[in-house]
């Protein structure tokens, strides 16, 4: 179900402070503080002696005091304390998952620490350039299956008939779609020429009339997806073309995060080529795309709820090409990653 060597995101950083959090990650409940020093540390949630919570316990220093026998545990995971023990049991440890902060959220590696290799975050482009604007907003709990949001990512022509009023237009139904595979994930993209912008982005971009669009849709394995929105005016895009110096991009960041089998926490933000400092522009296209969200939200629900529940088969149409493809390269991945772990057990 999950791919365990990969770096996930956990949390927004100012999410996570001093007090011991509860974070669910993977179907693993995850025991996330700052110690002093401000580092995130995250240890598997459950003492080993009765499973209690760690987070049902205290902060003693930079450590962990289980709230049912005071066995407590360093920010390695190592037990540095075992009341009435005479000493401290050698099977007295929790697993402690490394976790890394950049981009201002933290970065959690669910699988073998030894593997965990902090180049492979994914890398944000143009996050600290201050020619960018940016805007955000809170993570959005979706109850549905993971891949459900990432098939939903690399599915340009939903935007038609979930998002008419802000990213759909008539082009986005049938334009039709070009697939590229690459190592790390798929990709999923069209040129739109001289079509008139769509809602949303009509009050955005900075020339009049009609725009050539980009609509590019990669998902990064495990479930990461870079969604880039491109306008320029007509018959200056397209293939090879010479985008006009009024060009609007949007780079929309999206971290799908599996919490459990059954409900996502999804992470995103976007950063634009213009107008950095306007925060009235930030306000309202953070406003427009939570309310987008919101209607992917509602639809991904229901396709949770139809799946699990369905009494016929689904059918798959064409324009699924790029989500059966990144479904099945991930599953080789994960696959390779059992094959590999039941070699070394």
């Amino acid at each position: 179900m999950f791919l365990k060597n990969a770096w996930y995101v956990a949390a927004w950083g100012d999410e996570i402070t001093e007090d011991l959090q509860k974070v669910m990650l993977l179907n693993e409940s995850i025991c996330m503080f700052r110690d002093s020093k401000g580092k995130v540390i995250a240890l598997e949630n459950a003492c080993p002696h009765r499973k209690l919570p760690l987070t049902k316990g205290r902060r003693k220093g930079d450590a962990v005091e289980c709230g049912y026998h005071g066995l407590t545990f360093n920010g390695t995971g190592q037990c540095i304390h075992a009341p009435g023990q005479g000493g401290i049991p050698s099977n007295a440890k929790v697993h402690a998952y490394p976790t890394e902060e950049r981009y201002g959220l933290i970065w959690i590696w669910m699988g073998n620490p030894a593997l965990a290799d902090t180049s492979e975050i994914f890398e944000i482009e143009n996050f600290d350039n201050p020619a960018w604007g940016m805007n955000r907003g809170k993570a959005l709990e979706i109850d549905c299956n993971y891949l459900y949001v990432t098939d939903n990512l690399l599915d340009p022509t939903h935007v038609a008939w979930v998002h008419q009023s802000s990213f759909g237009q008539a082009a986005t139904e049938d334009t039709p779609l070009r697939i590229r595979k690459q190592d790390d994930g798929i990709t999923v993209w069209r040129w739109m020429m001289d079509v008139e912008p769509a809602p949303f982005y009509k009050k955005i971009v900075e020339f009049e009339g009609n725009c050539d669009r980009m609509q590019h849709y990669e998902v990064r394995y495990p479930c990461h997806a870079l969604i880039r929105a491109v306008f320029t005016p007509a018959g200056t895009g397209g293939v090879g073309g010479s985008l006009h110096e009024n060009t609007f991009i949007m780079d929309s960041y999206n971290f799908m995060t599996p919490e459990t089998e059954g409900r996502t926490r999804y992470y995103w933000f976007q950063l634009r080529n213009i107008r950095p400092d306007d925060e009235a522009l930030s306000e309202m296209m953070s406003d427009d795309v939570k309310h987008a969200f919101e209607e992917d939200r509602e639809v991904l629900n229901d396709v949770q709820e139809g799946m699990a529940n369905k009494t016929t088969p689904h059918i798959d149409l064409n324009i699924d090409g790029g989500q059966l493809r990144f479904r099945r390269q991930l599953e080789v991945l994960i696959d390779q990653e059992r094959t590999a772990d039941a070699a070394l057990s």
